[in-house]
């Protein structure tokens, strides 16, 4: 069982570095250690990919018919909602959003999904890179 403060630190770096953690996993982390789990954050690509597939039937799911309406927002905050909920690497999708909201981009602007979900792909393979690769 770990301590309270290592705990609390790694709960700190979990809030900051992506969208928090629950108690089982903060316990693991902390028995990784707080320098493997931030070498662990800082390389997404060595981390399990959110699975497309998954995705697709929660779409299918999303859009029957009966249901006549699409979620607030449509498939594209639906698209990106999945993939912040269920990643393996919290950081990419964090700076994801920073990087949105540093652009100040949206679908309003675009007036189309396709672009946007390609532009939310481009921050996460991109967005611990070069800052003008991004630009």
């Amino acid at each position: 069982m770990a301590n309270k403060e290592d705990i609390a630190l790694m709960a700190h770096l979990m809030r900051r570095a992506g969208f928090g953690a629950n108690r089982e996993e903060l316990e693991a982390r902390v028995a990784k250690g707080y320098e493997a789990t931030v070498e662990e954050l800082l390389h997404p690509e060595e981390q399990q990919p959110v699975d497309e597939y998954d995705l697709l039937r929660y779409h299918i799911y999303l859009y029957k018919p009966r249901t006549g309406n699409p979620p607030v927002g449509g498939p594209g905050v639906a698209n990106w909602m999945y993939y912040l909920i269920n990643t393996k690497a919290p950081l990419e999708e964090k700076l994801a959003l920073f990087w949105h909201q540093l652009f100040a981009t949206g679908v309003a602007k675009v007036n189309n999904y396709d672009e946007i979900t390609n532009m939310i792909r481009m921050f996460r393979d991109k967005g611990l890179g070069d800052y003008k690769e991004i630009v």
